[in-house]
């Protein structure tokens, strides 16, 4: 059984976007007030919706509309129909609560059958699920998926690394599902531990924070990994599970059937130009108890033009560059931890782990770069690498930072996302 798009072409597609983008704003129309009141605000009915480009025409929703609607925000559907609540993994205020009815649960379990399937798995496949369960979506949409996919699920959840090993070594798991921060940890306990001879992993998915290609190759070499695959996804969107890298590796097919996908100026909201980076708007096409209309995920990456090389007729977006709200003003410069972890990735002999480190004394903002060698390294290969990561920087990010080079493994892990930035300057 396949679980790829019914459509055939791109022009399909596009049919099906279309009429999923008329149903969406005719059902949040006639079944949310918020909704109603933000399209009169707009000027906009639901009989206007005629072509794809119609969209630029909807007024843009946010977080702060989950937020004020609380508990149950941007509800269209009667609360009879809702089975099963999901909440972000904020932590500040209240979080932000979505709603799912038996028709979203199956959307959502039968796309991210597809993620599987696009990594090529099969029933075979044994799948370690090491990520959160709970009010979270992570634990149970990657359980859910897999088990409608058709391979074992082994759902252990997040961190206990002693349990995590055991389970590779009893159970021969093939697949590893987590945060590429809990990848880096896991994969580091293996090669200590020298239980690469013991385990049968062959992938790993990971997702919920960007990982540098630094680290992937440092997790693909520790364990020994056929092929790594980043899967997006947010709590407002279904969960995890909206997209995923293919094979070739050249980007993130996104599921265009399930959702359109914008790409606009943070500032202004107008559609970049194709293939630059901008945040990501995203347009639900058949989710029914809490539909999104142009949602501003805060997310920032890039559409990817053309068709895959793999052949499949699903789009593609880059990796996601960080969030607006990550972002560093740093004497005047605009400055996103993922521009830092890209120039870091193509310098040999450093490893995947930094920290961006932000002081003020005396009025002066200043910044120091604290990175890991690469394993095996030690200190003497510093004063190579020190002028040549700083000379990268201050060319491709416009400004001077300190630079210290530590230990391997000396920075912290975690199971969790990675804390890139410690920002210290008075009042931050």
């Amino acid at each position: 059984m396949s679980f790829m798009p019914e459509a055939k072409t791109e022009e399909e597609l596009q049919v099906q976007q279309l009429k999923g983008l008329q149903w969406t704003v005719n059902h949040a129309y006639h079944g949310s007030p918020e909704y109603k009141a933000k399209l009169d605000a707009s000027g906009v009915k639901p009989e206007q919706i005629k072509q794809l480009d119609d969209l630029r025409r909807l007024p843009f929703s946010s977080a702060a509309d989950l937020k004020d609607g609380y508990p149950f925000p941007l509800l269209c559907v009667p609360a009879r129909d809702v089975v099963r609540i999901h909440a972000s993994s904020g932590t500040t205020g209240k979080r932000k609560v979505l709603c799912y009815t038996p028709k979203d649960i199956q959307d959502w379990s039968r796309f991210f059958a597809r993620c599987y399937e696009m990594a090529g798995l099969n029933a075979e496949d044994r799948v370690q699920i090491a990520v959160g369960y709970g009010v979270w979506t992570a634990g149970v949409g990657f359980q859910a998926g897999c088990e409608r996919f058709g391979a074992m699920a082994i759902p252990v959840g997040p961190g206990n690394l002693e349990m995590q090993t055991q389970f590779l070594i009893d159970f021969q798991s093939t697949v590893l599902c987590c945060t590429a921060s809990m990848g880096l940890l896991l994969a580091e306990e293996v090669s200590r531990n020298r239980l690469l001879d013991r385990i049968n992993l062959k992938k790993m998915i990971f997702g919920s924070e960007r990982s540098s290609r630094a680290m992937r190759r440092k997790i693909q070499d520790l364990l020994g990994l056929e092929q790594l695959f980043d899967i997006p996804g947010m709590t407002e969107l279904y969960g995890p599970g909206t997209g995923l890298e293919c094979s070739r590796h050249s980007g993130i097919h996104y599921w265009a059937d399930y959702f359109l996908l914008e790409i606009v100026d943070p500032e202004t909201l107008e559609p970049v130009q194709s293939g630059e980076v901008g945040e990501m708007v995203v347009t639900t096409l058949k989710k029914e108890a809490v539909p999104l209309i142009r949602y501003r995920t805060r997310d920032l990456s890039r559409l990817i033009p053309g068709r895959c090389a793999c052949g499949s007729i699903l789009p593609r977006h880059d990796q996601l560059l960080g969030r607006t709200d990550d972002m560093i003003i740093f004497r005047a410069v605009n400055i996103y931890p993922g521009q830092i972890d890209e120039i870091l990735s193509q310098i040999e002999g450093i490893g995947s782990e930094f920290q961006i480190v932000l002081e003020r004394e005396q009025g002066l903002d200043s910044m120091l770069l604290r990175i890991e060698r690469e394993q095996g390294l030690d200190a003497d290969i510093d004063e190579k690498l020190i002028p040549e990561i700083s000379q990268k920087i201050k060319s491709q990010v416009l400004v001077a930072s300190e630079i210290e080079l530590v230990d391997y493994g000396s920075l912290t892990r975690t199971v969790r996302k990675t804390k890139r930035v410690i920002d210290k300057r008075d009042g931050d």
